[in-house]
């Protein structure tokens, strides 16, 4: 196994854990908060989010490792595209939330997708930001 990269980002959420964990959880509102993907249950411990606009994007299947609401989710992403472990903790906060969404993945590509890594990881960090704003602003504030 190649060595795997790490990305993470944290926001404030104005709204108890038990809220923001379940729309993070509500698989079919994922559209709403991260960008340009749609995601849906497949049986008991399994996920398919697509990312893209048909027919550019890939499909990421991930199976959920750990699963303690309203507070720990912990997957595997399983797919051809996208392999390696991720995590979203929620944690009450004043006045709301703290979610961290953190990633450590296989990079597809071999070598140049690791050569590429330290330019493509602050977009990565970027972009996970931008989907947990996102998702910050669904919720009404408590």
């Amino acid at each position: 196994m190649a060595k795997p990269v790490y990305a993470a980002a944290a926001v404030h959420v104005p709204a108890p854990p038990e809220q923001v964990f379940g729309l993070i959880t509500d698989w079919p509102r994922h559209q709403e908060w991260m960008l340009m993907t749609t995601a849906r249950r497949v049986g008991e411990v399994g996920l398919e989010a697509y990312t893209g606009v048909r027919p550019f994007g890939f499909l990421d299947t991930m199976t959920i490792t750990h699963w303690q609401p309203p507070t720990l989710l912990r997957i595997t992403h399983t797919g051809r595209v996208v392999r390696g472990r991720g995590a979203i903790r929620v944690l009450p906060q004043r006045g709301g939330s703290r979610v961290v969404w953190a990633e450590e993945l296989e990079l597809p590509f071999g070598a140049l997708g690791r050569a590429a890594w330290p330019l493509a990881r602050p977009v990565a960090v970027a972009l996970l930001r931008h989907c947990l704003r996102r998702l910050a602003a669904l919720l009404p504030a408590t």
